[in-house]
């Protein structure tokens, strides 16, 4: 098949267990040709045909391979990104793209330099709860927006193994790890912000690095939107909360697919990617004579296939990817700061 696309995957941990083995083996534009294990090998139970490498160079200098995903550590994306462009592989890189903007910059030149491409993994584009809100939106029931509320919150009071995550390294913290998904979603909606401040904060006892986010966002038009994300939040509200001038949308963060990930439920079950009957959205629209109306939003079936459609219709057919250059920049501008 001329359009079956080779790819080998940096690491099998969470992410690449859950958030790309699966898909790349059932979809038919790909062959998982290899994943890098540096000491346990696991990755043939699930796909027996899987070719285990023992370093990223060993990978990343196989000519069998196209493209390369880059699923490491945050710190580590900037160097395996540069070095596998500098071998003449594509790229499809987690979150964040890069810990700086100036890499990232660095990053997209090269890449347009030698004829390749690089694309963002943001597959939270591709969750029902946020496409229940994208639908919202395209509707024009809210009227105009005015004020927007995007949360992505857990608890984890204790102080968490992860190295890349809990020590003082580049891209640890909360806002590096969960405010990636929550800036993606909102400049993937509304563009690019005119202004944005930033908060954060550390209260977990012997933290090292930032438990709790806030990020300010104002646009042209007068629209205003909070981001915040934590780790201290016992009992989350609604994740996504719209308010305009002919109504307001309220949604819970359902998580549905890496839930059913998690517990071992294939891309290709009937059921991944539907939300529970308990989880729709509630829009509230008000009348020409003040009267208000609350409906239920059921979401519709979702799945992170299609962040592998967008990388296969690039990398044959030359479309361009959802995610560009100029959002990510801003993306890490914010980060950054």
């Amino acid at each position: 098949m001329n359009n079956l696309i080779k790819v080998g995957v940096l690491s099998f941990g969470l992410s690449g267990s859950v958030f790309h083995a699966p898909f790349l083996d059932q979809h038919e534009g790909y062959e998982l040709v290899g994943i890098v294990e540096r000491s346990s090998k696991k990755a043939h139970f699930a796909y027996p045909k899987i070719k285990s490498y023992a370093s990223i160079d060993a990978m990343i200098g196989d000519p069998n391979i196209e493209l390369i995903v880059v699923n490491t550590p945050n710190s580590t994306h900037h160097e395996f990104v540069l070095q596998a462009l500098k071998a003449g592989k594509h790229v499809l890189v987690e979150k964040p793209f890069a810990i700086t903007s100036r890499e990232a910059k660095e990053l997209f030149a090269l890449a347009k330099q030698k004829n390749l491409y690089i694309m963002p993994y943001q597959n939270r584009r591709y969750d029902s709860d946020f496409l229940s809100v994208k639908e919202v939106l395209e509707s024009g029931k809210l009227g105009d927006l005015i004020e927007v509320h995007f949360r992505f919150d857990r608890y984890r009071y204790t102080i968490g193994k992860s190295i890349a995550k809990e020590t003082e390294v580049p891209g640890s913290g909360v806002l590096y790890n969960l405010g990636p998904h929550l800036l993606d979603g909102v400049i993937s909606l509304f563009g690019i912000p005119s202004t944005w401040k930033k908060t954060l904060g550390e209260f977990r006892p012997n933290t090292v690095v930032d438990d709790y986010a806030q990020i300010h966002l104002s646009y042209h038009n007068g629209l205003q939107v909070y981001l915040t994300t934590s780790l201290l939040v016992a009992d989350p509200g609604p994740a996504f909360v719209l308010h305009g001038t002919k109504g307001s949308y309220k949604k819970n963060r359902s998580d549905v697919q890496e839930h059913q990930l998690l517990n071992g439920i294939k891309p290709d079950d009937p059921n991944y990617g539907i939300e529970k009957a308990d989880q729709k959205g509630i829009l509230t629209i008000v009348g020409e004579t003040g009267e208000k109306t609350k409906m239920e939003v059921e979401s519709k079936q979702a799945s992170y296939i299609n962040v592998y459609n967008d990388v296969h219709q690039t990398i044959k057919n030359g479309k361009p990817f959802p995610v560009t250059e100029a959002q990510i920049i801003k993306q890490l501008e914010i980060l950054e700061a």
